[in-house]
């Protein structure tokens, strides 16, 4: 068995976790709204058409945030196609995933989810085919009390008070050269910025996120953000960042490959706080954009490309990629590297909800949990307070891309108000478990309370509709003991590890 110390002090503080970062995201693509959250023919339907059994599973997941239209659907998205009564909506057709959109889950209806979910919406404008118009309109619809033709029609909707959206995305991906109104930075960054300016005219409460790179493989990764950051920097409060990996060989050393992607995931964060710090030195001023990583995950199909025979319908069957357990343990080091930036990571949303790469899968008959479900319920429920500055000792190994990649992973959470503390842990090892050590003595009358696994014998085990609980979360308090202060855990090979400590 391998030996690893974890150093950690209450005192080294990174900062206090944003909720914010255990958000979600739902486009209008595949089967992620229509039969996803929404399906009205669906047994499971409640009187509003969504689905109970998937806002069931949002909830038990711990989803605090979704952004929604989109997305790339977002960049030719006319919200006003989502208002008013259903009869009357007009059928589209969705150019980005070459879907037929109907219209019938809009705006007011995901307000109204969210509702049920217990979530804050984050919605996104169009800057893609259109702009500063439509995005002040749209924001005059959500959140003006009343008394002006927008906040009126809102009204004549059903919708008396107004949804009061505090979290807004100005365009997506805007430098992908796929993106409908694609366009350089310094053409995006003036409209981001026209359109931020009167935005926060009209609501000075709210949040704008400006579109960064839409990837570190893009030849404008770095040079955009920078630009972006200048341009808008009076009125912005975060810049995106959007990341996915995947292993598509497959094989055991493409395994370990993978595990080590968090690392890449945690430079373009920095390079992305550097582009924003950037913008704060040019422009003078202690202010800081923050990083709203809104969109990331693991996919093995990212162009999502609809068979011939599907396209321009509604609802096609559309990446929807099948998680494994290695999978899991890179989306549980993603979301630790996220909680180890605390300090400049303050809006995440993992890419997508339901079906489309998503966590939640669901058929006619039933919901089950993928793979990646449980890295994010448990630092959804167990990841708030404050992050501390965690190293750890342990022996490393080299991949085809990677060099000297620790075999051990963590990140620690200080609640002092819950008096809890947390330790997410990886074990990237294939073959040998781990003995983890650690010092909390500082911490006093402090005692274990669980140790969760994620784990199976085949690392590439899945969970299916017929087979739901393959790979599912495990209590072995066994694997831990806490005496005079002193930790040792055992973290067994590819495993995902939550270990809580209470007074």
């Amino acid at each position: 068995m391998k030996k690893a110390i974890l150093r950690t002090d209450k005192y080294f503080k990174i900062d206090r976790v944003d909720k914010r970062i255990y958000g979600s995201f739902l486009e209008h693509m595949g089967r992620a709204v229509y039969e996803g959250v929404y399906q009205p023919e669906c047994k499971f339907a409640d009187e509003d058409g969504t689905r109970t059994d998937v806002t069931e599973l949002v909830k038990e997941m711990g989803v605090t945030t979704v952004r929604y239209p989109g997305g790339n659907i977002v960049s030719a998205y006319n919200w006003e196609d989502g208002v008013g009564p259903k009869e009357l909506r007009p059928v589209r057709l969705e150019a980005a995933w070459q879907n037929l959109e109907d219209n019938s889950f809009g705006t007011n209806e995901f307000m109204d989810w969210s509702k049920k979910a217990n979530i804050t919406p984050m919605m996104a404008v169009n800057l893609g085919t259109r702009g500063v118009d439509a995005a002040r309109n749209l924001l005059e619809y959500c959140n003006f009390p009343g008394g002006t033709y927008y906040s009126d029609m809102r009204r004549s909707h059903g919708y008396e008070n107004p949804h009061n959206v505090k979290l807004w995305c100005l365009g997506n991906e805007m430098d992908g050269p796929w993106q409908i109104g694609h366009r350089n930075a310094h053409e995006y960054g003036t409209l981001a910025a026209q359109t931020a300016k009167v935005m926060k005219d009209i609501d000075p409460s709210i949040e704008l996120a400006a579109c960064g790179s839409a990837g570190l493989k893009l030849p404008t990764f770095g040079s955009w953000d920078a630009t972006v950051a200048d341009r808008c920097f009076r009125y912005i409060d975060f810049l995106s960042m959007h990341t996915y990996y995947n292993n598509q060989n497959k094989t055991l050393d493409d395994t370990r490959d993978f595990l080590a992607h968090a690392l890449t995931f945690k430079e373009q964060i920095h390079s992305v706080v550097a582009a924003c710090d950037y913008a704060s030195a040019i422009n003078k001023s202690k202010k800081r954009i923050h990083l709203s990583i809104d969109e990331w995950n693991v996919v093995y199909r990212p162009h999502g490309k609809v068979p011939a025979d599907a396209r321009w319908t509604k609802a096609p069957h559309q990446i929807e990629d099948v998680y494994n357990l290695e999978d899991a343990l890179l989306v549980g080091t993603m979301f630790m590297t996220m909680l180890n930036r605390a300090d400049r990571v303050k809006v995440a949303c993992h890419a997508q909800l339901c079906n489309v790469i998503a966590p939640i899968m669901t058929s006619d008959n039933s919901a089950w949990r993928q793979t990646i479900f449980y890295p994010f319920k448990h630092c959804s429920k167990y990841g708030h307070g404050v992050a501390l500055q965690s190293i750890v000792e342990c022996e490393k190994y080299d991949s085809k891309h990677y060099t000297d990649i620790p075999y051990i992973a963590t990140s620690v959470i200080y609640n002092e108000e819950e008096e809890q503390i947390v330790i997410f842990a990886v074990n990237r090892d294939l073959d040998e478990d781990c003995s983890l050590e650690s010092d909390f003595r500082q911490f006093k009358d402090y005692k274990l309370d669980k140790h969760i696994v994620l784990n199976h014998e085949d690392i590439k085990a899945v969970n299916t509709e017929e087979n739901p609980n393959n790979v599912v979360e495990e209590v072995k308090n066994a694997n831990s003991k806490f005496e005079d202060g002193k930790l040792t855990s055992v973290l067994e090979k590819h495993s995902w590890n939550v270990i809580i400590l209470k007074k």
